[in-house]
């Protein structure tokens, strides 16, 4: 049966939609504030706080072994013994997907928690994303038994919204990621958007403010001060089709990987995820006793670690750059295989390291070659091509601009090969 969205948007009950996602984006954006915060206090508290309270005058370089590997034990018994498995997979790559039911929420912070926490190399967009959408859902049941099921789907998106829009810069850029992964047009998109986008906007108004109230600081992705960036040469057109060709046998060698490993830690979660939280912190020790770098350009989802790879990116020799590359690849693979969280911040690093390392010869600047290292590798992760240039686009900022154009090749090339290596799962048709 087809909607007519005009007579929807004309309704009383669409208003009153409108009317609850505002009020729902505020306490959803205060629990995603919470939530991202917990994660950077356990990051700090895991990674400096215990080894120094412990007697060590710096953190030793076998310590990631420590953190890790409990995370991997927290996880695993989550995935266990906990409804819900603790969320969904990160190997499937980036989308809304399901409601999780309410008493699968517990599972899903604490994996998250944990994982991300403790240094998997995962993001926390996933986790984010459900538990806004999960936690919106369960107000609105909780207030309607009888919620008729489109109306829930749209307070769920609000919640998701809401969660996820500062932390990827701004509420645009959240909702596009969430209207082109979840797949929705038309007349369903329509009438998804707009609260959707309300409920984004509260959300980033709340986390402007809870920023200034508690001086916590902001979660979002920058990359400020850039070198300055002229217009795109013919050489960097050249390099914008071999990073586009380069980027997707790497993006399908880590999905490879993690399938690979997932088909046995699913099985036996107790046992082995621990043991991929090893493998993550040995790939980070060796990374760091090899190059001198910290082991945290490896560890954790790289969210916080990419303005600095790119600043201080003159510091890093091209074997330590093709070390980064690699270590983190197979980081990103094996915590995705059996950790929880999300893709796309490790996508990002992955690609800017490339991008960075391609930089050293000659015919591309340093700019250009970490954009359009982020642009393909995000696209060949996630399979979200206007997603990919989007999230580019701002995290470079105005001084970015100017590579848009190298970027959109990348992204298209790599996308395109993308797929033909590695199709997606096709998609069954119902009824």
């Amino acid at each position: 049966m087809s909607v007519d969205p005009v007579a929807v948007l004309r309704s009383r009950r669409y208003v009153v939609l409108l009317v609850f996602a505002a009020a729902l984006g505020v306490p959803i954006a205060v629990v995603a504030y919470g939530f991202l915060k917990l994660l950077a206090l356990v990051q700090g508290w895991a990674y400096t706080d215990l080894p120094h309270g412990l007697g060590f005058a710096d953190t030793p370089l076998w310590w990631p072994v420590v953190p890790l590997v409990a995370a991997g034990t927290i996880v695993g018994l989550t995935v266990r013994y906990l409804p819900g498995r603790g969320g969904e997979s990160p190997v499937d790559g980036f989308h809304p997907g399901g409601l999780p039911e309410p008493r699968a929420l517990p599972g899903i912070a604490i994996a998250a928690t944990a994982g991300i926490g403790l240094g998997a190399v995962v993001g926390p967009e996933g986790p984010l994303v459900a538990l806004g959408g999960g936690l919106a859902y369960l107000a609105a049941h909780l207030a309607r038994r009888d919620l008729p099921a489109q109306a829930g789907a749209a307070v769920a998106a609000t919640g998701s919204f809401a969660a996820i829009s500062t932390l990827l810069g701004s509420p645009l850029s959240g909702a596009f990621l969430l209207m082109e992964a979840s797949g929705l047009g038309g007349a369903t998109a329509s009438l998804v958007l707009v609260p959707g986008l309300l409920g984004a906007g509260i959300g980033a108004l709340i986390f402007t403010g809870l920023d200034e109230l508690t001086g916590f600081g902001q979660f979002s992705l920058a990359i400020p001060d850039l070198p300055t960036v002229v217009a795109p040469t013919v050489s960097e057109f050249g390099w914008a089709i071999v990073i586009g060709l380069a980027a997707p046998p790497l993006c399908v060698g880590i999905r490879w990987l993690a399938r690979a490993l997932r088909k046995h830690s699913e099985r036996r979660p107790v046992l082995l995820t621990p043991l991929a939280g090893l493998v993550v912190a040995a790939l980070a020790i060796g990374y760091a006793a090899s190059t001198g770098k910290d082991a945290s350009d490896v560890l954790f989802s790289g969210q916080e670690a990419l303005p600095g790879l790119i600043e201080n990116s003159a510091t890093y020799s091209a074997a330590a750059l093709l070390l980064l590359v690699a270590a983190k690849a197979l980081a990103y693979a094996v915590s995705m295989s059996s950790l929880r969280g999300g893709p796309i911040f490790p996508a990002m690093f992955v690609g800017a390291a490339l991008g960075i390392l391609l930089s050293l010869l000659p015919g591309l600047d340093l700019v250009p070659g970490a954009a359009m290292g982020i642009g393909a590798m995000t696209v060949g992760m996630l399979r979200l091509p206007l997603t990919a240039v989007l999230l580019t686009t701002i995290f470079l900022g105005t001084d970015g601009f100017p590579v848009m154009p190298l970027v959109i090749v990348a992204v298209a090339i790599s996308y395109v090969l993308t797929v033909r290596l590695d199709p997606p799962p096709a998609v069954t048709a119902s009824g």
